[in-house]
């Protein structure tokens, strides 16, 4: 009897999973296979809600398996060491995954692909399965481009190429007797959660993707921005963990219609773009995609203004409510995201990858591409045609919150205090501003634009 073994890593779901269909066509039994990844954890990747969440996926993966006769099995260590040793244990000869992008999981597959051969078994990458459209599918028709550095064209070739057709998940998967497994992680059993962090696993995923088509894409075009509205579909954890198929999404997203699923799958476009940017430099996980040659403010006052950002408390209300939705949620709405990023990279002159990392600490769905290029995007070192725009926290505020909700929620000290002026708390008269509990902004705008465009202009080319 022919044996595979499928390694699940970003794709921890068992609809539209091209890599488990693949080895049930090809053999008669299959493991499917998670391993913790001990150099992602030393690398600082496996934060607490991150890992929270991943128990959930992991726990809902086995359910579906074992429903099917199967079940998940478990290992930690070095990717390419386990998953060799469990294929000479289980006499596999061949072992399927889906393609990643990042500079790691591209070395990962590389090393993977030689050391199985070693052993005479094969490596079956199999793309378009954690974005929609795999990464160098879609080119520049110009000789030598390997990526699009701008979204609009990419956009209209994407379009234009369509999706693979998605694959329905599995009735069966037997698995080989004897083969062990190390228990699975509970969230029970992970601190320092954020307090409302959602749920994770591919039922989950499939429920908010229902509920989302049938009552709130239709809104989503004239809603998105709408901070207070949160009329966004709160997907991104699942499409990160792989629990949702991007390719499903898309093509149910396209089948409900209206300019509310244009404008939903063209938001499934920008996360493929940043993947083929990423898949093409991976080096931009870390580095400017785009050199400006800033140098970045560092010394006491900025560091604390920094601590300011990452607590909430930098006197921008609209910044500050952001910043204390990722920390309760480990979540943030995708115009929150813009605004405290434009204030820590632009407002405060902070390295961007200093933002990032925060980010990457607390965000359930932090993707590596889109959450380092999104962040290049706001710094203006990214793919973004306007580099050094701003974006104004009172003017943004005024235009997204206009009633103050979103503030009022995240910033309760401000809760009695209305639209328009609780976007400018600083603007009160000076007995009514001490009875709010609110800091001095750590910064003036006017001042922090021009010395942004100043150090713009004067650096080096």
């Amino acid at each position: 009897m022919k044996t595979a073994v499928v390694l699940f890593t970003s794709d921890l779901r068992l609809h539209d999973h091209p890599p488990l269909r693949a080895a049930l066509a090809s053999c008669d039994r299959v493991v499917p296979l998670f391993v913790r990844d001990g150099a992602v954890e030393r690398a600082g990747f496996a934060v607490p809600n991150r890992t929270a969440f991943l128990a959930d996926c992991l726990a809902d993966l086995d359910a579906g398996l074992r429903e099917r006769g199967g079940r998940l099995v478990l290992r930690s260590g070095g990717v390419v060491e386990e998953v060799c040793a469990l294929a000479r244990e289980a006499d596999a000869g061949e072992v399927h995954l889906a393609a990643g992008v990042s500079g790691y999981a591209q070395d990962r597959e590389r090393r993977l692909r030689t050391a199985l051969r070693a052993q005479g078994a094969a490596l079956h990458a199999h793309d378009a399965v954690v974005t929609a459209v795999a990464p160098g599918a879609v080119l520049p028709s110009g000789a030598g481009s390997d990526h699009f550095a701008v979204f609009t064209p990419y956009l209209r070739r994407w379009s234009e190429l369509g999706t693979r057709r998605a694959v329905a998940a599995p009735r069966v998967v037997r698995v080989p007797d004897g083969i062990g497994s190390q228990d699975l992680p509970r969230r029970s059993a992970v601190t320092g959660t954020s307090p409302g962090l959602a749920r994770g696993g591919e039922a989950e995923a499939r429920r908010l993707l229902t509920r989302w088509l049938r009552s709130g894409i239709t809104a989503y075009e004239d809603a998105h921005d709408d901070l207070a509205a949160d009329a966004t579909s709160r997907l991104s954890p699942h499409l990160h963990f792989g629990t949702l198929s991007p390719v499903e999404a898309v093509q149910r997203a396209r089948a409900a219609g209206g300019p509310g699923a244009e404008a939903f799958v063209r938001q499934l476009c920008w996360r493929d773009f940043h993947h083929q940017v990423l898949a093409a430099r991976p080096s931009a996980a870390a580095e400017d995609y785009r050199a400006r040659h800033d140098r970045w403010r560092t010394g006491r006052d900025a560091e604390e203004e920094v601590q300011a950002w990452k607590d909430g408390r930098t006197g921008y209300p609209v910044v500050d409510a952001a910043m204390r939705q990722l920390r309760h949620e480990g979540w943030m709405h995708n115009r929150g995201r813009l605004l405290a990023a434009s204030f820590l990279a632009k407002t405060l002159y902070a390295d961007w990858r200093t933002g990032a990392r925060h980010f990457l600490d607390l965000l359930v769905d932090g993707d590596l591409a889109n959450n380092q290029l999104n962040w290049q995007w706001v710094a203006g070192t990214g793919t973004d045609t306007r580099p050094n725009r701003v974006l104004n926290p009172v003017r943004q505020g005024l235009r997204y919150d206009p009633e103050g909700r979103y503030v009022h929620r995240w910033v309760p000290e401000l809760a009695a205090l209305p639209a328009p002026r609780v976007h400018e708390p600083w603007r009160l008269p000076a007995g009514e501003r001490s009875r709010y509990d609110y800091p001095e902004p750590v910064v003036d705008l006017s001042e922090a634009q021009a010395r942004f465009h100043d150090a713009r202009q004067g650096a080096a080319p």
